[in-house]
């Protein structure tokens, strides 16, 4: 069902050659449809576009009915985290490398947005985590994520042991370089290189990804979405956790780390054609076989 986006806020990688220019261009083509258009205020000073109307992502949350987000996986997964409990559905537009969220390819941007203003569009809702660091009664640390949680050693110490619990039962003590946890949208990202499996957005699971595990026995496992897990830091030398590897938190021997299905869920919108498994073909080079005839 088709909603009116009468506000459209832009937010891009500000970082990036010519995102300027594609920000400026698409702003045109949304004023050219009567759309309200806004750019996130680090955005707007970035590009020095000071003259379009510009907003903080919480007030692009509470007034836009659309976000587009111009740039890489990083940035489309920094927005969803924001405005997901404002229920704001976004687009991503690639202008970054992989791209396994921002699936609109740079130079396809007129052709995908035009339908989707229409109302011609897919939604999917996307899975977010909540993390919380616990030091003894304390909550020292939490944070939410779209794609993973990661608790790793650091680059200059040995492997970490982490205690793992599942819904309060025991699962194992895990010696590796550190574990994930990851989302569906994450099980193509960090989780992905550790070999672990891809879900399918619209699996209501999570999967526990070991990094480098010392007993090769280890393997990923997948769980439930409203499993609640629970790490507690055994033995390591300066152990952290991150969200989608953008924020982190030092870690002492003893804390807790319990990671929960977030109350909320980010919504991506995607134009008429789209494919999960399209992408995936795409971004991993998988082979494309011709129909042979059988005639």
């Amino acid at each position: 069902m088709s909603i009116p986006f009468r506000t459209v806020a832009l937010v891009g990688r500000y970082q990036s050659d010519g995102v300027a220019g594609t920000l400026a261009e698409i702003a045109a083509f949304l004023r050219e449809r009567s759309v309200s258009v806004v750019v996130e205020e680090d955005t707007a000073a970035a590009i020095g576009r000071t003259d379009l109307e510009h907003a903080t992502v919480d007030e692009i949350g509470r007034h836009a009915d659309l976000a587009i987000a111009v740039g890489g996986d990083g940035t489309m997964l920094g927005l969803a985290r924001h405005l997901a409990r404002y229920d704001v559905p976004l687009v991503g537009i690639n202008h970054g490398r992989l791209g396994f969220v921002t699936d609109i390819p740079l130079e396809q941007w007129r052709d995908a947005l035009g339908p989707i203003l229409e109302g011609h569009y897919t939604s999917e809702e996307r899975t977010q985590l909540t993390i919380r660091v616990l030091r003894g009664p304390d909550e020292v640390w939490n944070q939410v994520a779209m794609n993973d949680v990661v608790v790793s050693r650091s680059s200059r110490a040995g492997m970490i042991e982490l205690q793992v619990h599942v819904d309060g039962v025991y699962m194992y003590n895990q010696r590796a370089d550190g574990l994930i946890v990851a989302t569906p949208t994450g099980s193509t990202a960090y989780a992905l290189s550790a070999n672990g499996p891809i879900l399918h957005p619209r699996l209501a699971g999570l999967v526990l990804v070991p990094v480098a595990p010392q007993a090769l026995s280890n393997r990923p496992i997948a769980l439930p979405d409203d499993a609640r897990i629970h790490i507690t830091v055994v033995e390591g030398r300066e152990p952290r956790v991150a969200g989608d590897m953008q924020v982190f938190s030092d870690l002492q021997v003893g804390d807790d780390i319990i990671v929960e299905r977030g109350p909320h869920r980010a919504r991506f919108l995607h134009p008429p054609g789209y494919s999960f498994f399209g992408t995936l073909r795409s971004k991993l080079n998988w082979h494309e076989l011709p129909i042979l005839s059988r005639n």
